[in-house]
């Protein structure tokens, strides 16, 4: 009776307990019903204040974060012919670069890059674990547009983040290595290297401008916002020489270093009036729009870099030079038996022996004893100013990386068989464009202009450095070696009137001179009556059995000559003279 009495009193406590705690968990339930409402609440306020109260915040917010300021390349100053045409211009390609933090591309991705961009799947991998830290590097700069778009397109399949193309500019020359020594060539960031571009590079590199732009994921620009600087094009420059002069002047010479099997050649032509260069070639040449690599001397200009001893072709100076000082006339006896004569321990030799000649004479055999004879009368003071007044020893007012000033060395330090040596072109050297301006002299009757690469507005004055009467004497010399009679009956032009003067050099080795090695020239004007044009021809080691000037320089002078003659549409002044025989005459040394 006990028991059971106690058992309902717990059952009926339990009961009452279970009652209390109830209640408490209705209460909780409530109070975390009333919290999830309280949260959805206050998320679907948060996105309306977002979505619609927010907006214009949010968006600046994000645009910031990926908003970048970016430059905009300026292309480079075009570079044309005094006609207009072009010589050097600046193409826009694209650059495929690659932020490394974000590349990853697994060993399918590198196959198919290696394929596209031509780069070896393995480098390419170094490359990008080697800049690992930075977030911009060049995977191929200046690429072809179907490359770039096959780039682009490989992104986009295999979702690549980190690979993007940037906008620069190439450069393109499209008369190739015809103008090379002249205009040179640019690097891969587009700064003058060589030659012209060089020289000028600070007018012709333009000036970047900057934008800012947003980028997506992928860096890639979706959006142009505000442009900051425009770009600044480069300078344009417009240069003296004529591109068909140029083009025939190059064909000429190096035909003839292939036939004449020369190491070397360089042609320039100079316009009188202006002394503006008209071409300038050399040979070998390179092209530009290539690879520079590994090219060595092919890259320089000859006929402004390297120097020669220019031979015979000085005997017109020292002439003129004899009758500045009134020491002689073009008539003057000049008596070179028996073909030598003895200076100090020295001997100077003719290739025979011409006896008595006047002082054209001289000039018409390349006589090298009279030439010595006629410098040893003179002071050699008198002799040095004469050269030097010339522009010889010192570099042009041209402005060319590089150029030589040669060689013409004080008259304090020479002994009597420099002096004579000097009168035919031994113990100085020159090169092609320091002759070409001297015998501009002569064709300009005394007067000396500074030579120029960019075409003149105006015609410079110049400076008196021979009388007009002297220049047209010597000028009226040198017709004689053109003649049938002269060193040079090759260098003849039908219809005009030609002067000139050859020149055949040994060079200088080790010890002396060799027997077996030449330098070919010739430096002419035409037309002889009102020279319009001076042009030298040198050709370095011919080698395949012809090497006088008058066999080897003359025949280019004379077919370079009379195309720019005609081109120019200079009129003749030789019409009613008798044919003049060409190449195929008798050939003199």
């Amino acid at each position: 009776m006990m028991a059971s009495e106690k058992r309902k009193k717990r059952a009926i406590q339990a009961r009452q307990q279970s009652e209390r705690v109830l209640p408490s968990y209705a209460g909780r339930r409530r109070s975390l019903l009333g919290l999830f409402c309280l949260a959805m609440a206050a998320l679907v306020w948060r996105t309306v204040d977002q979505q619609v109260f927010e907006t214009d915040f949010l968006q600046n917010e994000g645009e910031r974060r990926h908003l970048r300021v970016v430059k905009v390349p300026a292309h480079r100053g075009m570079i044309t012919d005094r006609n207009g045409e072009p010589l050097a211009i600046s193409t826009p390609v694209d650059s495929v670069w690659a932020n490394p933090k974000l590349l990853d591309p697994d060993r399918s991705t590198l196959a198919a890059l290696e394929k596209v961009l031509g780069e070896d799947r393995d480098e390419l991998r170094r490359l990008l674990a080697r800049r690992s830290d930075r977030a911009f590097i060049y995977l191929k700069r200046r690429v072809n547009p179907d490359v770039a778009q096959r780039v682009m397109a490989l992104a986009e399949e295999r979702d690549l983040s980190g690979i993007g193309l940037r906008r620069e500019f190439r450069r393109y020359y499209p008369a190739g290595e015809v103008f090379a020594h002249v205009i040179g060539f640019t690097d891969i960031d587009d700064r003058g290297q060589e030659g012209l571009e060089l020289a000028y590079d600070d007018w012709l590199v333009g000036e970047p401008g900057a934008k800012r732009v947003i980028r997506d994921g992928r860096a890639r620009v979706i959006k142009n916002v505000e442009n900051i600087r425009a770009p600044r094009p480069g300078g344009d420059l417009t240069l003296s020489l004529d591109r068909r002069l140029q083009y025939l002047a190059y064909r000429e010479l190096k035909a003839a270093v292939q036939r004449h099997k020369a190491r070397s050649g360089s042609v320039v032509m100079l316009d009188v009036r202006t002394g503006e260069v008209l071409a300038m070639v050399n040979q070998p040449a390179y092209n530009p729009n290539g690879s520079h690599a590994g090219r060595g001397g092919v890259l320089r200009n000859r006929a402004l870099t390297d120097v020669f001893e220019p031979g015979s072709t000085m005997k017109p100076f020292t002439i003129a030079a004899a009758l500045e000082l009134g020491r002689l006339t073009p008539a003057s006896p000049i008596d070179t038996s028996p073909g030598f004569m003895r200076v100090g321990r020295a001997m100077v030799r003719d290739i025979r022996n011409y006896g008595m000649l006047d002082v054209a004479g001289v000039i018409t055999k390349s006589s090298n004893v009279g030439a010595s004879r006629i410098a040893l009368d003179l002071p050699p003071e008198a002799l040095w100013k004469a050269f030097s007044n010339l522009g010889f020893g010192r570099v042009s007012a041209i402005g060319f990386p590089g150029e030589a000033a040669g060689q013409l060395s004080p008259y304090q330090r020479w002994a009597r068989i420099d002096q004579a040596t000097l009168s035919f072109g031994y113990g100085l050297s020159v090169t092609p464009l320091q002759l070409a301006q001297a015998y501009s002299v002569l064709a300009a009757d005394g007067l000396l202009r500074p030579v120029s690469l960019m075409r003149q507005a105006e015609i410079p004055e110049g400076e008196r450095v021979m009388s007009a009467a002297t220049a047209r004497a010597v000028r009226l010399m040198l017709e004689s070696v053109v003649s049938p009679a002269g060193t040079a009956p090759a260098a003849a032009v039908p219809g005009y009137r030609v002067a000139g003067k050859t020149g055949t050099v040994r060079k200088s080795v080790a010890g002396g001179y060799a027997q077996d090695r030449y330098l070919a020239v010739f430096a002419g004007m035409a037309p002889a009556s009102d020279p319009r044009l001076v042009m030298v021809v040198m050709l370095n080691e011919p080698s395949a059995g012809k090497f006088y000037g008058g066999q080897v320089a003359a025949p280019v002078f004379s077919r370079v000559m009379a195309g720019a003659l005609r081109l120019m549409n200079i009129p003749p002044d030789a019409l009613d003279a008798p044919r003049v025989r060409l190449a195929g005459g008798a050939v003199h040394p």
